[in-house]
């Protein structure tokens, strides 16, 4: 092998899909970034893929490694994602979930709980023996605990029962929320106000899920409704990494459990973030951002030997432009992806519908 070897690792997820290009002394020589990927809600996804992986790279290439949103949870959707890595490398490709991938890089592929919480929520959990496991994950429909979607509906519940007299104790949320949301007592009233913001609404899910920050503002704040709502949050939080840890047990970790690691918008809220701890010890910073999970996976596909001074080379190259934790940037659109379909010749795969509680992938968990 030549000293210009290198590999490809790719994060694609709802917003926007990333791909890294790693030499073998764990230096980060490209980073392309283009829109969301996910197969369930972007017909273009297959040339979201192609349009970053495709154009050349400035070494040989010897292995690549793809974490796609919603891999392994449809099998007609995966085995069309596997066909289209196989299709735009001519060298060993290993696809697996996003999240999964995440999970390899937050613990540098040893055991752990990452635990994330965004517009949903889910754990992804690896033992020490290899296994994997995933908790929660369903949806906002009868899933997603604790996640900014689910403290945010809750939050509206409480906002109606003070406005209506059925729970005179979480008045002390009816103005700052009413504020939050812009909402006055004029015309027809608060009331009236509300009604006509939720059917004014282009993305319930996502507008609600915003109201979580208010939440978290309120808990710093000390407002007791708000700071009750969040240790709610927290507990079907914690029970995710209880669940995963009870489920890969292991002698190893017989006081403690697997460590934890955290990511996702929704921890922005340090009382969030507290109340998790205090039920499940102190969260580990993750050691590679999500796509460094696809890099590891695609440097052992190479045959590389890869220990802890090159991931904290790679992680010094990873965090360079990234945000502190990987997980929660922004969505950058590529508008331009259905345009330049007929130039990239990508046959777009006729997706079988998914599940209806998994139609957003897991980016979700993940902003």
């Amino acid at each position: 092998m030549t000293e210009t070897d290198g590999i490809l690792a790719l994060d694609g997820g709802g917003s926007k899909t990333l791909l890294i290009g790693v030499l073998r002394d764990a230096t980060v020589l490209v980073r392309r970034v283009a829109g969301g990927s996910n197969p369930f809600d972007q017909p273009c996804w297959a040339d979201v893929i192609a349009g970053i992986v495709r154009p050349p790279v400035p070494f040989q290439i010897r292995a690549a490694a793809f974490g796609m949103a919603g891999h392994g949870e449809s099998t007609a959707t995966t085995r069309q994602q596997d066909d289209l890595a196989g299709s735009l490398l001519p060298v060993p490709v290993r696809v697996r979930n996003d999240v999964e991938m995440a999970c390899l890089g937050a613990f540098g592929g040893g055991p752990g709980v990452l635990l994330l919480s965004g517009t949903g929520s889910m754990a992804w959990a690896r033992g020490a023996d290899g296994r994997n496991i995933r908790v929660g994950g369903w949806g906002p429909l009868f899933g997603d605990e604790g996640s900014a979607f689910w403290i945010g509906r809750e939050a509206l519940s409480l906002l109606t029962q003070a406005l209506d007299g059925r729970d005179v104790g979480a008045a002390d949320l009816v103005e700052p929320v009413c504020c939050y949301l812009g909402l006055t007592d004029e015309g027809d009233g608060i009331r009236a106000a509300l009604l006509a913001w939720y059917s004014g609404l282009d993305h319930e899910r996502s507008a609600v899920a915003a109201v979580a920050r208010c939440m978290g503002d309120l808990a710093a704040e000390g407002n007791l409704s708000a700071l009750a709502l969040i240790d709610r949050a927290a507990a079907h939080l914690a029970r995710h990494v209880s669940t995963a840890r009870a489920a890969l047990s292991n002698e190893a970790f017989v006081d403690q459990g697997l460590p934890w690691s955290h990511g996702g918008g929704t921890f922005a809220s340090a009382a969030l973030l507290d109340a998790v701890e205090r039920r499940c010890g102190a969260s580990r910073p993750p050691l590679l951002p999500p796509v460094g999970g696809a890099v590891l996976e695609a440097a052992g596909l190479a045959g590389w030997g890869v220990d802890a001074a090159w991931i904290s080379r790679l992680a010094a190259g990873l965090t360079n432009g990234l945000s502190a934790d990987g997980l929660s940037e922004g969505p950058i659109d590529d508008p331009g992806a259905c345009d330049r379909a007929a130039g990239l010749n990508v046959m777009m795969p006729k997706l079988a519908p998914p599940p209806a509680s998994r139609k957003k992938d897991t980016q979700d968990e993940r902003d």
